[in-house]
């Protein structure tokens, strides 16, 4: 079967074309997919597929296997094949997500192919229950918690995908420890994916991200959103501007307004293969 590799800034998936041809057991593909060494390579793999209430619709799988219900910087790229492929005519794409259907506009280049898309993420959840978490709060913002025995301040959001935002300088932050450990936490019935967040000035934040089921990766498009709402929240930044984040892959621009979160950044086609499945 033919697959896309893609990235949006870094955060790299194998993509599949499922809109006439149905892929069976795709999370146990995923798992041997995304080995770097032994296959492919990825953060895991992304389906589009048919749909009823939009253009297409996005499975999205993690390198564990398990299904992610929503991933920003994979449904740029998914905005950006679906054009390619000729399934959307024109600037615009609906894709359906397990986080409902959201709204893309599309950004052409020179050759008439997608090179950059802005996603309307919908409005952010709050709620600690509904992140989920165990703290039954209308909102969960600088709260002191205790992680692997030591103490942190986190604010909660969930953007389809449930997010810890924690401000410490995330140059400093020894990950490959202390990502398990904020991933696992009981805190966290469902896991919990956590963006360590540094403020470098008006509307200027550098982020590294510890995904559940993927590890660290090189963006993070819903941690990104989750940072910018938590920044808003926190008094670092202000709703309706533009907000930079620098993540180890690139950059995004995020504005959150009173009704929804709005994503912007590239869209890129690494490569295409054949693959027996």
């Amino acid at each position: 079967m033919k697959f896309y590799k893609m990235h949006g800034i870094g955060n790299d998936y194998i993509y599949f074309d499922c809109m006439k041809e149905e892929l069976e057991d795709p999370g146990k593909l995923s798992v041997r997919l995304s080995d770097r060494h032994f296959s492919v390579g990825g953060d895991g793999v992304i389906l589009l597929c048919p749909s009823s209430v939009a253009d297409c619709k996005m499975r999205m799988f993690n390198a564990d296997g398990s299904e992610g219900k929503m991933c920003g910087n994979g449904i740029r790229c998914v905005g950006k094949l679906a054009s390619d492929l000729g399934y959307v005519k024109g600037d615009t794409c609906a894709v359906e997500t397990l986080s409902g259907v959201k709204t893309l506009k599309l950004f052409f280049d020179e050759k008439g192919l997608v090179s950059s898309v802005r996603v309307d993420m919908g409005a952010p959840v709050l709620a600690g229950k509904d992140i989920p978490s165990v703290f039954d709060e209308p909102s969960v913002v600088g709260k002191s918690v205790e992680i692997g025995g030591e103490a942190h301040t986190v604010t909660l959001v969930s953007m389809g995908n449930p997010h810890c935002v924690v401000y410490e300088d995330p140059e400093k932050v020894d990950l490959e420890n202390i990502g398990p450990l904020f991933e696992c936490s009981p805190l966290f019935p469902e896991r919990i994916n956590t963006e360590f967040v540094r403020v470098n000035g008006k509307n200027d934040l550098s982020m590294r991200v510890w995904e559940r089921g993927s590890g660290e990766t090189l963006a993070c498009g819903t941690g990104a959103c989750a940072a910018a709402v938590a920044s808003v929240l926190n008094g670092y930044c202000q709703k309706n501007e533009e907000i930079t984040f620098h993540l180890l892959g690139g950059d995004l621009k995020i504005t959150y307004t009173d009704e929804t979160v709005y994503m912007e950044g590239g869209a890129a086609l690494a490569f295409t293969g054949d693959v027996e499945i």
